[in-house]
């Protein structure tokens, strides 16, 4: 065989595995699944039912920690966890301690680091970047190349529109007064970020707030409210028919 399977290793009925993959010890993989070829999932991961994980993703990686990092401490993770039904795509990256929930598509070139949890049915889209301690959650669109900083909270039905970023850091890095005020951004429920927007630390979006494409948020924004412009201001209400409660989902 062309793949390294530790001997160890779970793998359940009718589960396909293509060419150059290594699992590791004690790693669990339901039934069901198809996995790509260069694929590698390391010791301890816990795979579901009918998952797909494409060409040279890398699942169950252990964290680097540089000498000057900030937020990555030394610690015992707990395995990797991927709920059924998800797709992984290719040359994904999935850390330890990280779990994603059922019918969760994790696009190509993603990056998924540890003590991360992501919700339900939710679309983690090509390129984006989720960093540690960070919870999203049931229902969401992260759109191409959304970067989501640590400490973060994202609710459920959260849209973010590609190239969103987020910060934690009002010190840029400099002094260590910093260390007491490292916070990321929270989007509450229903909440919706247009293409471009920058999210200023420790910052709340309201639930059901819609902030406008190229808008800079640099206060708490209230719910319902449409916020635009550099600094971004009150513009509006958000339409009454647009508003999560009239969508017919929940």
């Amino acid at each position: 065989m062309s793949s390294i399977i530790d001997k160890s290793a779970n793998i359940g009925k009718e589960t396909y595995i293509g060419e150059y993959c290594v699992i590791g010890k004690n790693v669990y993989i339901g039934a069901g699944c198809v996995i790509g070829n260069g694929v590698i999932i390391h010791d301890d991961s816990r795979i579901g039912s009918a998952v797909r994980i494409d060409d040279h993703a890398v699942l169950g990686k252990s964290p680097m920690r540089a000498a000057q990092s900030a937020t990555t401490k030394e610690q015992e993770l707990p395995p990797l966890m991927i709920g059924d039904n998800c797709i992984i795509g290719t040359s994904v990256v999935i850390y330890r301690g990280c779990r994603i929930g059922n019918k969760v598509l994790v696009a190509d070139l993603s990056s998924v680091r540890e003590n991360v949890t992501v919700g339900n049915f939710t679309i983690v889209g090509r390129g984006v970047t989720i960093e540690n301690f960070c919870e999203i959650g049931n229902y969401c669109k992260l759109e191409t190349n959304v970067y989501v900083t640590a400490y973060s909270k994202i609710e459920d039905r959260v849209f973010m529109a590609p190239c969103v970023a987020t910060s934690n850091d009002n010190f840029v890095g400099r002094t260590k007064e910093r260390f007491k005020h490292f916070k990321g951004v929270t989007v509450r429920k229903g909440g919706r970020i247009g293409v471009g927007a920058v999210i200023l630390p420790g910052k709340t979006i309201g639930e059901d707030c819609l902030v406008a494409a190229g808008a800079l948020i640099t206060s708490d924004t209230p719910p319902r409210k449409i916020m635009a412009g550099v600094p971004a201001k009150e513009f509006r209400d958000v339409p009454v028919e647009q508003l999560l409660e009239n969508q017919g989902w929940e």
